[in-house]
């Protein structure tokens, strides 16, 4: 009788748990799918869509268990790049820009087809200062991978976790 009321207990505990997941992710969704992200910012960067496309698909593939799938998703992820822009951010003695700085942002449209009140459209954005003495072409690569990983970071955090 103590084995059966220790097994009971037991199993009472783990069910009242529910799943745990180390990102926080807590969904009834199965699968998601990433629209792909057209660049229609004043300034064209070539291979910026795919890219950033690519990134949030990796991103959300390696933090959950949701399916990849080209439609009829639970979750979707659509919207566009909105701004590409190199701008001065501190001045030297001589007034000439010490620092530069590339901004990138996304408008995001979200829609969650098994929770419609969670859906939403926002604007993302991050940027990567670099000296004003480098080229943006000798940084690019390291600016867009970090501006990528705080943006998808941001997305992720606003559709998935639950903190």
């Amino acid at each position: 009788m103590k084995k059966f009321f220790v097994l009971f207990i037991a199993i009472i505990s783990i069910q009242g748990c529910g799943p745990y997941s180390f990102t926080g992710v807590n969904t009834t969704a199965e699968s998601f799918q990433v629209n792909f992200f057209r660049n229609e910012a004043p300034i064209i960067e070539p291979g910026l869509d795919y890219d950033f496309t690519n990134a949030l698909q990796d991103l959300i593939l390696n933090q959950t268990n949701l399916q990849l799938v080209n439609r009829n998703a639970d979750l979707i992820y659509e919207g566009e790049i909105v701004e590409y822009r190199v701008s001065p951010m501190s001045a030297t003695a001589d007034q000439t820009a010490a620092q530069n700085r590339l901004t990138i942002s996304v408008n995001v449209r979200f829609y969650d087809t098994k929770n419609p009140e969670e859906d939403f459209e926002r604007r993302f954005s991050f940027f990567y200062d670099y000296p004003a003495a480098t080229q943006l072409i000798t940084v690019k690569q390291a600016a867009h991978d970090e501006i990528f990983e705080r943006i998808t970071q941001d997305i992720f955090n606003e559709t998935l976790a639950n903190w």
